[in-house]
C-alpha cells in the first residue's frame, strides 16, 4: 500500500481532487490531504466540495510519503506563493518520488523550478509555463514521464489520469 499526500486549498477544481482521491483510496492505497494549517476547511471553486485539511504543511515530511498528488483549479496558484509548499514539492522531486498532478497543477511544479528537461501536461493555457520553465509540453490526455511525474489536463481526462496513477502505485 503506497502512501500519498494531496496538497491544496480554497479554489481546488472540486472533481480534479475527489475523482482521483477516490480511484487512490478504492485501489488501497492512503491518502492525507495537507494544507496550509490543519483542520481548516477548504472549498473549491465549484462550490461542491469542502474538505478539511489532515496535515498542515509545517507538520508534513516528504519521507512519509511515496508519491504527491497535486489537484488542479486555482489552488495550485495560490500555493505557488508559499515556499513551504515548493520545498515540499522539490524534496518529492530530488527523491525521486512520482508526482501527479492535473490541469493547473503544474503551475506549482513551474515556481518549484522542478520541470527541467521533463515531459508534462496541463491545461492548454498553462502550456507556456510548462514550457517557459524548461519542461516539453505535450497536449495528451496523460503524459508519463520517467522521472515518475504523471500529468493530465483536464477534468474530460480523469479516466485516463486515474488509470494512470494507480498504475503507479500498484506498482
Amino acid at each position: 500500500m503506497a502512501k500519498v499526500a494531496i496538497v491544496m486549498t480554497d479554489l481546488f477544481e472540486d472533481v480534479e481532487y475527489t475523482s482521483p482521491r477516490e480511484a487512490i483510496d478504492n485501489a488501497g492505497h492512503e491518502t492525507v490531504l495537507i494544507g496550509p494549517e490543519k483542520g481548516t476547511t477548504v472549498k473549491g471553486k465549484q462550490g461542491d466540495v469542502e474538505a478539511e485539511i489532515e496535515l498542515g504543511i509545517d507538520d508534513a515530511k516528504v519521507e512519509d510519503y511515496d508519491a504527491l498528488f497535486i489537484p488542479g483549479g486555482f489552488s495550485p496558484d495560490e500555493l505557488r506563493s508559499d515556499e513551504r509548499f515548493l520545498e515540499f514539492v522539490r524534496q518529492f522531486d530530488r527523491e525521486k518520488k512520482d508526482i501527479y498532478t492535473i490541469c493547473h497543477g503544474p503551475q506549482l511544479l513551474v515556481n518549484a523550478d522542478v520541470l527541467r528537461g521533463k515531459d508534462a501536461t496541463a491545461v492548454e493555457q498553462v502550456g507556456v509555463d510548462v514550457t517557459n520553465a524548461g519542461g516539453n509540453y505535450i497536449d495528451h490526455a496523460v503524459v508519463i514521464d520517467k522521472s515518475g511525474l504523471i500529468s493530465s489536463r483536464t477534468p474530460d481526462d480523469l479516466p485516463q489520469f486515474n488509470e494512470a496513477i494507480v498504475n503507479a502505485l500498484n506498482k
